[in-house]
């Protein structure tokens, strides 16, 4: 089990990750333990008009860093583009428990992140 300073490592690394995201998406939570991404636009999106959706965030678990991904649960068919590495950490429909993070690793979810904002752009959320 990965200890408390490696967990914070990893959370920080995906975090600078995510932050090149940051336009056109923004954080709503910006702590040391949690920060996401949401799309700050009036969309429809499941039969209803919304001011905001969620994209992706981080949080450290007990064990883990959870790195969670909206655009799976929206569309499954995007796990088609997960490398084997990225798709064994997935642990529920949209979060995956990464306790160790390389370089592979980590070029992965950036690419994941970037399928989903192309993914969130072809709708009109972004």
């Amino acid at each position: 089990m990965p200890q408390q300073n490696e967990l914070v490592a990893i959370y920080n690394r995906l975090k600078q990750i995510m932050q090149k995201y940051e336009n056109p998406l923004q954080p709503k939570i910006d702590m040391e333990s949690k920060y996401d991404l949401w799309s700050f636009k009036n969309v429809e999106f499941a039969g209803k008009m919304r001011t905001e959706v969620y994209f992706a965030g981080l949080i450290i678990q007990s064990s883990y860093v959870g790195f969670y991904y909206m655009p799976l649960y929206i569309d499954e068919s995007l796990k088609r583009f997960f490398s084997p590495e990225l798709f064994k950490t997935l642990k529920g429909k949209t979060c995956f428990h990464i306790k160790h993070l390389d370089d592979a690793l980590a070029e992965q979810i950036d690419a994941a992140l970037a399928k989903g904002i192309e993914f969130y752009k072809e709708r009109g959320w972004i």
